[in-house]
């Protein structure tokens, strides 16, 4: 494809990821407004966000292998039209309990989008050539990061509006989404003989749901070491032992056991469950440091993160184009994990005093280290395997870091709220007021705004002194990642597109006709 080919068919794409990640980004910083409105808890306010990340990540690998199969095109407006109804439905939810149900349907599209948009970009270009395209996608990233914070903060603050336009919002820029991937993506299908993997599909997305439902509730609904809690694990484990005997005897399977043959593949899947831990673990919770700790509006929150974004996107951008110049990428890795170590490490530090000028430094620092590995990554990857498997190696590592940060989320979660807790505690024992064991559980996120004050002032800064405890865990993880990435050989990028290369092993597959026969 041509340069102008490429941008043409680039924008809709664009747009799609737009779509997506605006409708997520309002949510983050409207949550603690929105769980406050619905009466929800520190645990609901985590399974809001942990039930779009279980779906997306259940459904991941399923996308992927759809991609290697049938029209891109078609599973991208499928992915769209799958979130925009799950943000649609979720924004007349009533109870907390019913918008935990909706996300997880925008999780549904959300796994597609995130798998679909690296899959075609890499169909498109060459890896060699791929890092000049990525200013355009950290671009829109960037500014769907920065706008969605901006935009969720407006809306909660506008009184004649709601919470409840946070999820309708994004629903005009579906619909053109939808109408510009019709009109200017238009990929040619491979075709070669078509074998769905149902039994692994299931027993994958059973497994890994499974797994995720007890790490998310166990010690909160039940004990570790229960009747239920045991269950669970070992449900999941057999789920999971089933899918790798369905996975080594499927014709397709959906995430094919010969990528983990290849050490790149492994060592980048490694390094993306750390990243994802990381990644989305830590600043998962930022909205609550910037709203609840610090006092500010969600407005004002999202405006907060703009240095974590900038650093991002230049990031991104800037490696991407010195990859395509010098076709050097592993150094990009092991800066990004290093940068990124190096932000969770001085986010550590804070408490609920810290000057916003060295937060905003030390989120600028993270986002640099983002920035550098989350596609870098990817295309470590995708330059590494089979151009049949491109669509099932990229859903692969887009799975396991969104397992890693599902597993982030719920963990990180359950500290948090532990610190919180503890501290609430030992805050007012100071202040002379003794509470009974699991007193403290009714002063939380749900109904601050119903506590005296004093009360309430303790709580805010249970929540800016324990955070800090969030960002060590991340770091520490991050720490994970650089450790794997030393061990990655880097290989040469190849010059074909992912198109060329699949039409070129189509073609080597066919069967050779003797010369002098018709």
């Amino acid at each position: 494809m041509e340069h102008r080919q490429i941008i043409r068919a680039l924008v809709g794409m664009l747009l799609a990821m737009m779509t997506a990640f605006l409708s997520s980004t309002i949510v983050s910083i409207a949550l603690p407004t929105i769980i406050t409105k619905l009466g929800g808890s520190q645990s609901q306010y985590t399974w809001v966000v942990t039930a779009t990340l279980l779906a997306s990540t259940a459904s991941t690998p399923i996308w992927g292998k759809l991609a290697d199969l049938f029209s891109k095109k078609l599973l991208v407006q499928i992915a769209i039209t799958v979130f925009t109804l799950g943000s649609v439905a979720a924004g007349f939810s009533e109870t907390t309990e019913t918008l935990i149900v909706w996300r997880a349907v925008q999780g549904l599209g959300l796994g597609g989008l995130q798998a679909l948009v690296v899959i075609v970009i890499a169909a498109m270009v060459s890896p060699r050539e791929r890092g000049r395209y990525m200013g355009p996608v950290a671009a829109v990233m960037s500014v769907a990061t920065v706008a969605g914070p901006l935009l969720g903060g407006v809306i909660v603050d506008t009184s004649w509006l709601g919470w409840r336009w946070c999820f309708f919002a994004g629903v005009p820029l579906a619909v053109i989404a939808l109408f510009v991937v019709q009109r200017t993506l238009d990929l040619p299908v491979v075709k070669r003989p078509v074998s769905i993997d149902y039994l692994g599909a299931g027993l994958i997305a059973g497994g890994v749901c499974t797994l995720l439902i007890w790490v998310t509730m166990a010690g909160n609904q039940f004990a570790w070491g229960s009747t239920t809690s045991l269950g669970l694990v070992a449900l999941g484990v057999v789920l999971l032992a089933l899918a790798v005997v369905a996975e080594a005897r499927a014709k397709e399977p959906i995430i094919p056991l010969r990528l983990f043959r290849d050490r790149t593949t492994v060592l980048a899947t490694l390094a993306s469950i750390a990243v994802g831990t990381a990644m989305f673990g830590g600043a998962v919770f930022l909205g609550q440091y910037f709203q609840i700790a610090r006092g500010y509006s969600p407005t004002e929150a999202g405006l907060l993160t703009l240095p974590m974004v900038v650093g991002s996107m230049v990031a991104a951008s800037g490696s991407g184009s010195l990859i395509t110049r010098f076709g050097r990428w592993k150094i990009f890795l092991l800066v990004g994990s290093a940068m990124m170590m190096a932000g969770f490490g001085l986010l550590g530090t804070i408490d609920s005093h810290t000057d916003m000028v060295l937060v905003g430094v030390y989120l600028f620092i993270l986002g640099l280290g983002t920035g550098m590995l989350m596609q870098n990554l990817v295309l470590a990857v995708q330059n590494s395997v089979s151009p049949s498997d491109l669509g099932s190696a990229s859903s692969t590592v887009a799975f396991f870091r969104s397992l890693g940060g599902t597993v982030g989320v719920s963990v990180l979660g359950a500290v948090l709220a532990t610190e919180v807790a503890d501290l609430t505690r030992g805050g007012l024992a100071k202040l002379g007021i003794s509470l009974p064991a699991g007193g403290d559980e009714g002063a939380g996120i749900g109904n601050l705004d119903e506590l005296p004050p004093v009360v309430s002032d303790v709580v805010r800064a249970a929540y800016g002194d324990g955070t800090a405890t969030i960002f060590l865990i991340a770091a520490a993880l991050a720490a994970v990642s650089f450790v794997v990435i030393l061990f990655i050989k880097e290989v040469q990028l190849r010059t074909e597109s992912g198109i060329e290369a699949q039409h070129a092993e189509a073609r080597a597959a066919e069967p050779k006709v003797p010369a002098g026969r018709p």
